[in-house]
């Protein structure tokens, strides 16, 4: 008889129904895409009226909606301006371009060579969600599956608090990210981004540091800097001395890329 009872716990258990999500949380997921596709760039006011048309919903949900976005830190308050999408500086952005170029940087250096299969395959894995957010042409899902990528790098070094460090930036590189997006999308499309991060991978699978390093070191940031830098403002010297020496470093590389072989 007690066996019985167990099995009927079971099943009730199985049975349970998952409630769906409200109706904020759908407006929420919905404009934080927008946010991590380019769509909304920081510093856009974020306009009510326009919403509640596009997305189809009244404004008591969509201000929920807002609110748990700024609690995120993705959306911020402004007097006069309402709620806009948390502005970026050019300081912000070598902050934290520099800083993941460092973490990455010592990530690589204390895992590749890979000593543990598991971590590798984790790259993999993280390269095959990319390829599908890419082959459904989800911007905002490539942001997102494009960090885990670099997370799983990280998670290489097999270093828990490195990889911690790392998430900690999370929120910020992908609205970074999510900026670069709409620069790269006119010229490479999804796929392309897919394509990058492939290169990365079989540098990796190959055990080679220092070509590993190279890549990363290109990866992202031209663009960036390239099509955006000049158009942001919070101009510091460090931050101008940095936007300086990547468009150099990439003025070199272009002109490589140009010099016939002899």
């Amino acid at each position: 008889m007690p066996e019985t009872t167990s099995a009927t716990s079971t099943d009730r258990t199985l049975r349970r129904i998952t409630p769906p999500p409200s109706l904020s949380l759908l407006a929420a997921d919905a404009v934080r895409k927008m946010i991590l596709a380019g769509e909304l760039r920081p510093g856009d006011r974020v306009v009510e009226n326009q919403l509640t048309h596009q997305l189809g919903i009244s404004r008591p949900p969509l201000r929920e909606a807002l609110r748990v976005l700024e609690q995120e830190g993705l959306l911020v308050q402004q007097p006069r301006r309402g709620v806009i999408v948390v502005p970026i500086t050019l300081h912000d952005v070598y902050e934290i371009f520099t800083l993941r170029d460092r973490l990455e940087r010592m990530a690589v250096e204390l895992g590749v060579p890979v000593r543990s299969p598991d971590r590798l395959e984790r790259c993999r894995a993280a390269l095959r969600e990319l390829e599908a957010a890419a082959r459904a042409g989800d911007a905002a899902t490539v942001t997102d599956r494009a960090f885990d990528f670099h997370l799983a790098v990280v998670g290489l070094a097999g270093h828990r608090r490195l990889e911690e460090s790392y998430r900690s930036l999370s929120l910020q590189m992908r609205l970074c990210m999510g900026m670069n997006q709409q620069a790269r999308v006119a010229g490479e499309g999804l796929w392309g981004n897919v394509e990058r991060h492939r290169a990365i991978l079989e540098t990796l699978e190959r055990g080679d540091p220092q070509e590993a390093l190279d890549l990363l070191a290109d990866h992202g940031q031209h663009t960036f800097v390239l099509d955006l830098g000049d158009s942001l403002g919070g101009r510091s010297p460090e931050a101008e001395a940095w936007l300086a020496g990547l468009g150099r470093s990439r003025s070199d590389t272009t002109a490589g890329l140009e010099t016939p072989r002899s």
